[in-house]
């Protein structure tokens, strides 16, 4: 049975800064109960609650939906920081990032990518041998759009992350956003940690070793994040924004988990 699909997006705003955000593609009847869990998370967030938020639906043609597998799921224990972004330096120049390229981005997210050191409300793209920056608009970045669990096998694999301990929503959402940008023309790795100060677990992916998260990415109270996509230099930015931006993608399956992993602190 056809089933119409729709890609829900909302966006909140907090003091006239970026404040939440989140990605749903659903069935028409999902729609009110999908929207009122999207605007629930809005008005309860770590961070406090929204000044504004706008929600937005919009039908998708079936048949400009991409269907990708998600990638593989690696999770990283670090015991401090400091050796989480050693971790994230070295997992992406396994992926073909130059090491000064590496260092450059995390320094970058870790004092404020954007106008007067502050946090964008979208992702870098950065050549991944040159280091440059290739987003048009340094303030706004690349808004990744219009990617979720395919409806019919969702379910499925919402059990299968919570039984390999990867229960909450955050992760999941960071899982298909990767997903999706692994998929993207051109990508040669991702660097990702949030900037909800609560929260310090971030992650790099790369079309390889897939999703590979690291549980200590920032200090604690640490309000720093973003995200960088790193690229090939022949990349063709407007086919990879349009993708980013604009192509439906479901993900219909779920790619290995392997168990948990530690790293050894230097100062242990």
């Amino acid at each position: 049975m056809k089933i119409d699909l729709f890609s829900l997006r909302m966006r909140a705003s907090r003091n006239g800064r970026h404040h939440s955000g989140a990605e749903r593609i659903v069935g028409g009847d999902e729609i009110e109960a999908t929207t009122a869990t999207l605007m629930a998370r809005a008005m309860n967030y770590s961070d406090g609650d929204a000044h504004e938020v706008h929600c937005s639906a919009e039908r998708l043609d079936p048949a400009t939906v991409h269907y990708e597998r998600l990638p593989a799921v690696t999770t990283l224990l670090t015991a401090d920081w400091q050796t989480g972004r050693r971790a994230a330096s070295s997992l992406l120049c396994r992926a073909g990032v130059a090491p000064v390229v590496a260092a450059a981005a995390i320094h970058l997210l870790a004092s404020g990518p954007g106008p007067g050191g502050t946090v964008m409300r979208g992702a870098i793209i950065m050549d991944a041998v040159s280091g440059n920056r290739l987003e048009p608009d340094a303030g706004r970045g690349i808004r990744v759009s219009r990617m979720d669990l395919a409806p019919p096998q969702r379910q499925i694999i919402v059990d299968k992350l919570t039984i390999a301990g990867l229960k909450h929503h955050r992760v999941r959402e960071a899982l298909v956003l990767a997903g999706k940008v692994l998929s993207a023309p051109g990508v040669v790795a991702e660097l990702c940690w949030s900037d909800d100060p609560t929260y310090s677990t971030g992650y790099v992916s790369d079309p390889k070793y897939g999703y590979q998260r690291i549980t200590n990415l920032k200090p604690s109270g640490d309000p720093s994040g973003g995200r960088v996509f790193f690229v090939a230099p022949a990349v063709s930015l407007p086919e990879l924004i349009d993708y980013l931006e604009r192509q439906p993608v479901l993900f219909d399956a779920l790619g290995p988990i392997s168990p948990p992993q530690k790293l050894e602190s230097d100062n242990a």
